[in-house]
């Protein structure tokens, strides 16, 4: 055993239900993206918003379209992923062809409130089908065990858990002291904890469609960006924060803990 706690190269490798895959909140973080990236996502519609209050649908159109334009630029001048940026040109690009097409600015919001409820709906349908999304996407991108799926499907989670590459010459064998890892959906706590987390996600897509399609009834263009923005990043957040923690004390249940001579050290 190291002093980071990690096995030695040897028999008990990655693969053997001895060790974990380390749970990481900012590689998670940054593998949907980041802070930063949730905020880039945000700007277009803010400038719409103030564009379209101050000077009319045909500025706002053009303001969207250009703080799109230079988040992906930015991103590309900083080395960063785009893929965000090029999913944001593309929604931008579809609101305000819908909203051009129509030459009504409550328009713009149409593809986000349609999205929202879509991603709600299924998410909630997720649920009794056992296979609760948000457990489908934090178990890949962050798995809580090394078990068939995440020790064979995931290495790049393995390398990092390691700091190395694994020898391609150590075999694997299993350690027979080792307690099985079951699936997460066969682990009633982990299973009902990703359903409450997914249920959690439902309501606040949902939340969202349904306080903007009744703004958009109303024919509230302020109130609707407003709300576009506070039940978007800000909502996000919080609902993000939630499961991080809860993700992390699950991936904790499952680690096992420090051998007795390491507690004892």
């Amino acid at each position: 055993m190291t002093a980071a706690g990690r096995p030695d190269d040897g028999e008990d490798g990655p693969e053997t239900g001895s060790s974990t895959s380390v749970f990481d909140r900012e590689r998670l973080l940054s593998q949907l993206g980041g802070w930063r990236g949730m905020v880039d996502a945000t700007l277009p519609t803010i400038a719409f918003i103030v564009a379209n209050g101050l000077a009319g649908l045909r500025t706002g159109i053009w303001a969207a379209v250009a703080a799109a334009v230079v988040v992906f630029a930015l991103r590309l001048a900083r080395r960063q992923s785009v893929q965000q940026a090029v999913s944001g040109l593309i929604g931008v690009g579809i609101a305000v062809a819908i909203a051009a097409n129509t030459g009504e600015a409550r328009d713009f919001f149409v593809l986000g409130i349609v999205r929202s409820l879509v991603v709600g709906v299924v998410l909630l349908g997720s649920i009794p089908f056992r296979w609760p999304l948000v457990g489908v996407v934090a178990e890949f991108l962050a798995p809580s065990h090394l078990g068939s799926m995440a020790a064979h499907s995931m290495p790049w989670n393995r390398r990092a858990a390691r700091g190395t590459e694994p020898a391609a010459s150590t075999p694997v064998r299993p350690d027979p002291t080792a307690a099985p890892q079951l699936h997460w959906r066969r682990e009633p706590r982990l299973l009902r904890a990703y359903s409450w987390l997914t249920a959690l996600w439902a309501a606040s897509f949902l939340l969202r469609a349904g306080v903007q399609w009744v703004l958009y009834r109303a024919d509230e263009v302020e109130l609707l960006g407003t709300a576009s923005v506070v039940l978007g990043l800000p909502l996000t957040a919080v609902v993000l924060v939630i499961s991080l923690w809860v993700v992390a004390r699950l991936h904790r249940h499952r680690s096992p803990g420090p051998p007795e001579a390491d507690r004892t050290a």
